[in-house]
């Protein structure tokens, strides 16, 4: 499978109503998709679907921003084991900067921040399997 259809499956997920999805291919290949669902409330329970990898919430007065891995996979905080981390704890990063790459099915995705501040705190560990939603950083 492609990487662009794997891509192009990932947005139907995200536009349809299902919060999971499972797919075993003749070949062994197999693909896992998991969507959160928040109930916002109000006079009526509205269902959200949750469709970005940043969430926003409030710790101890402080606004935080989230970065989730938008994906299953592998973390990895940096692109070589012999290279160093893309970030580390106190780093400002800014929009569009990479901050790590998440291995899924042998392809490297890199995870780009969609906005800017301080990294506050590493959540994964380099090598640890995350899945969809799993915070990867916390930003202040």
């Amino acid at each position: 499978m492609e990487y662009k259809e794997i891509k192009e499956m990932i947005k139907d997920m995200e536009n349809s109503k299902l919060s999971t999805l499972s797919i075993e291919f003749p070949d062994g290949f197999k693909i896992n998709m998991e969507k959160k669902i928040e109930t916002i409330p109000s006079n009526k329970n509205i269902e959200k679907n949750i469709t970005t990898t940043e969430k926003i919430v409030t710790n101890n007065d402080e606004d935080l921003k989230i970065i989730t891995s938008p994906m299953v996979g592998t973390f990895y905080a940096s692109s070589n084991p012999n290279k160093p981390a893309y970030i580390k704890q106190g780093d400002k990063i800014s929009k569009g900067q990479v901050v790590c790459i998440v291995e899924a099915m042998k392809l490297m995705n890199e995870i780009e921040s969609e906005f800017e501040g301080e990294i506050v705190e590493i959540c994964a560990k380099d090598g640890e399997t995350v899945g969809y939603g799993t915070p990867l950083f916390k930003v202040k």
